[in-house]
């Protein structure tokens, strides 16, 4: 006896059933007319995503500046209630 390389016709075909067979044989007409169809959709959906991309962009943009705009008032509030805290030096004459 030999080693099987290959399965049995017969046994892929039982176990792939009509539907599988169908599926199988019809994959080559299907397959252009999904390929025309799927890449304007595609195409569609990228272009979507560029126009939703440069929309937030600047959308984006002008939160960092409000953030930035928060961030630098609060650092300076910090510098002032520090200034008003600190105690004068005084200076010792010898």
């Amino acid at each position: 006896m030999g080693v099987k390389v290959l399965p049995d016709v017969g046994d892929v075909a039982e176990n792939l059933g009509v539907t599988g067979i169908l599926g199988v044989v019809l994959l080559p007409v299907f397959l252009p007319v999904l390929a025309g169809v799927g890449k304007p959709i595609a195409k569609g959906i990228i272009k979507g995503g560029i126009i939703f991309y440069e929309k937030s962009r600047g959308a984006i943009a002008e939160v960092g500046e409000t953030w930035e705009d928060i961030v630098a008032e609060a650092r300076a509030e910090l510098g002032e209630s520090r200034m008003k805290s600190a105690e004068p030096i005084e200076e010792t004459q010898a």
